[in-house]
């Protein structure tokens, strides 16, 4: 039988032509040639000949077309005849002269009779002549529809770049603002006017089972939000920043806050104590960082980290406290609570009654709190005057958690049920039953009460109707960290697992295997998720995708405690056996900030909200020297999405 021969493939007949015709193009003179190759690819270069590929590889990458040079080079006049220029002369002045039929014949004679190179010279000569920009022909509402499509702000920093055209476009704040929806950079109140007093002291009604304004999530994006869409750790600090009043300003700020959480941020380290005492409570406001711990004391601090002073009269561990503007309400084994002045640090009332340790602390008003014991009852307590207002006595074990929202307050206790009662009628409305143990976590948003417990299960009810809307399983013990917020519950164990959980459909969203040990602080916004662990790890996780941000703390013996807020996070940690604090700043330099004003010209400027109009409808004047003599461009990281990683770290977004 005769062996078998591979017939030859496509390019190596054409390439065994191509060699023969070559061969005989040249009177038999032979080429060496090691193997036969195809053509070339349009616009690439052609791999070496004496490239050996391995049979069953994959073909190499094509390499990419050289960047295009300048597009007129200077012409080489030096060899000139002495009567060329007079004949070139008098070619034009002929030119001028001709119709247009007459100078397209010309032309095509000419060009029939040019070389290869020299049509390419043409060519590359003609080719910019014939670009046009479309922005300087298109109206300007048709040029913001078209830039309304793009939503990576680095293609937009360097649009800005092009022309003083391109430059007053991207500087109408309808542009940046369709930017902020997509990148879900929702504006608050504060950075549209400026802030009031009375704004940021506001606080909602009291009513019954409602969802109250600040934690009710708003999908839509109608400019601004309401002073109440701010958190109770609203960062007053930015009251010290240039108002920002434009869209382009926020985007600006909320992008760096983001890279800097990413990969950025600067941390102060403070020791608390040299003993490893366990931080029991934290919590972060806009003027302070207060912490208490087991040996009866409370740290105040800035929110810079700098010690303020410490707070003194607690005779045994300090286990719940809850902070409002200047005042403290404090409560711990001694079974007493107090109120203390933050300003001057002065203890105002000693509030006593119950008869055990006191374990949870809420405020419903400026003048109200409300405490859970382990002597089975909940009191309310008027903390101008120092008494108790009422009792709420029902359950059976200690309180161990409880919420408050408007009028009604929900606990959870180690009976294994939860509470619904009513503030101001000092009476129980419902009893939630349904956990086998014992009750560890609650939240409450107004309508829906999330209950964590010792049977590894979380439980959902309705509050007004006390039924169990779903039972929530997947932790493999204790449920010791719940938050809720709109449609989003997260959740955290002593598993050692994170579970992002969605009310809607009462389903897991994200499960992440956070710690090797066991949750004990987590805290979650609407872009990304921090917890910390008794593994000594504090992890940032994206709320959307699940993925892993960065670790803030990485090499502690136990996290105690963790809170955080827009542009500063929080951690307690146990290090070398002693109790230490870590303060991260992800704030915008100040410089960064403080010329945003200036970025529009005058007649641009925003001294409200920005109207749906876009304000290239009013005027805009794009051949005018001093429509763009105070605007500077911001070069920007690719970011894609807020919730992508950024692609390098030190992301930078600084004017040029």
């Amino acid at each position: 039988m005769p062996p078998y021969n591979r017939p030859l493939s496509f390019s190596e007949r054409r390439g065994a032509v191509f060699n023969e015709e070559l061969s005989l193009n040249t009177h038999n003179v032979k080429l060496s040639q090691q193997r036969p190759r195809g053509p070339p690819t349009p616009s690439m270069s052609t791999p070496a000949a004496d490239f050996e590929q391995v049979t069953g590889s994959p073909p190499p990458p094509p390499t990419p077309a050289a960047s295009p040079g300048p597009s007129h080079s200077r012409l080489n006049w030096s060899n000139a005849g002495e009567d060329e220029e007079a004949y070139l002369a008098g070619l034009r002045k002929y030119f001028v002269q001709c119709n247009g039929g007459q100078r397209t014949r010309l032309l095509a004679d000419l060009l029939n009779l040019c070389t290869s190179g020299q049509l390419s010279f043409v060519h590359q000569f003609v080719s910019p002549l014939l670009k046009k920009d479309p922005f300087t022909t298109l109206p300007d509402e048709l040029c913001l529809r078209i830039l309304s499509f793009i939503d990576d702000p680095k293609v937009l920093a360097r649009a800005s770049q092009v022309s003083r055209r391109w430059r007053d476009l991207l500087s109408d704040d309808m542009t940046w603002k369709n930017l902020c929806v997509k990148h879900d950079y929702q504006r608050r109140l504060s950075q549209v006017q400026p802030p009031t007093y009375a704004a940021l002291t506001a606080r909602p009604e009291a009513y019954s089972f409602g969802l109250q304004d600040d934690d009710s999530e708003s999908h839509g994006f109608s400019g601004a939000l309401t002073s109440m869409s701010l958190p109770a750790t609203f960062d007053r600090s930015a009251l010290e920043r240039p108002v920002l009043r434009s869209y382009k300003s926020h985007f600006k700020q909320r992008y760096l806050v983001d890279a800097a959480w990413r990969s950025g941020g600067r941390n102060v380290t403070r020791n608390i104590t040299q003993d490893g005492g366990v931080v029991t409570s934290l919590h972060l406001t806009s003027k302070y960082i207060i912490v208490a711990l087991d040996n009866a004391k409370i740290h105040v601090f800035d929110t810079e980290g700098n010690a303020l002073r410490t707070l003194q009269g607690h005779v045994m561990g300090v286990w719940a406290m809850i902070p409002r503007d200047d005042i403290l309400v404090s409560g711990g084994c001694d079974r007493d609570v107090r109120v203390w002045d933050l300003s001057t640090g002065a203890c105002v009332h000693t509030l006593r009654g119950h008869t055990s340790t006191v374990r949870c602390l809420k405020m419903s008003d400026a003048t109200t709190a409300i405490s859970g014991s382990r002597d089975t009852t909940l009191r309310i307590w008027d903390i101008q005057t120092g008494l108790c207002k009422n009792v709420l006595v029902g359950h059976q074990a200690s309180v161990r958690c409880l919420e408050i929202k408007g009028d009604i307050v929900v606990s959870g206790s180690y009976d294994a049920t939860a509470k619904v009662w009513s503030i101001s009628e000092g009476r129980c409305l419902h009893t939630l039953q349904g956990h086998y143990s014992h009750i560890y976590a609650i939240a409450f948003d107004g309508q829906r009460v999330a209950t964590g417990s010792l049977d590894t299960s979380v439980r959902i009810w309705n509050a007004q109707t006390s039924e169990c809307l779903a039972v929530l399983q997947g932790h493999t013990s204790l449920v010791g960290q719940l938050q809720m917020r709109g449609n989003t519950l997260v959740t955290g164990g002593s598993d050692g697992s994170v579970r992002i959980w969605s009310l809607e459909r009462f389903c897991p969203i994200h499960r992440l295997a956070a710690h090797d040990n066991s949750v004990t602080s987590l805290q979650f916004d609407d872009t990304r998720v921090v917890s910390g662990g008794s593994d000594g790890r504090v992890k940032v996780w994206d709320l959307k995708t699940g993925n892993l941000v960065r670790e803030l703390v990485t090499q502690g013996e136990a996290v105690w405690r963790v809170a955080f807020e827009e542009e500063k996070c929080v951690a307690m940690a146990l290090k070398n056996g002693r109790t230490v604090m870590e303060v991260w700043s992800f704030s915008p330099p100040t410089e960064e900030m403080a010329d945003e004003q200036s970025m529009l010209p005058p007649h641009r400027r925003l001294d409200g909200p920005v109207p749906d109009r876009p304000l290239s409808a009013f005027s805009l004047d794009y051949r005018g020297s001093g429509s763009a003599g105070g605007m500077q461009d911001v070069v920007m990281l690719d970011a894609g999405p807020s919730t992508a990683p950024l692609q390098q770290s030190g992301a930078t977004f600084h004017d040029q």
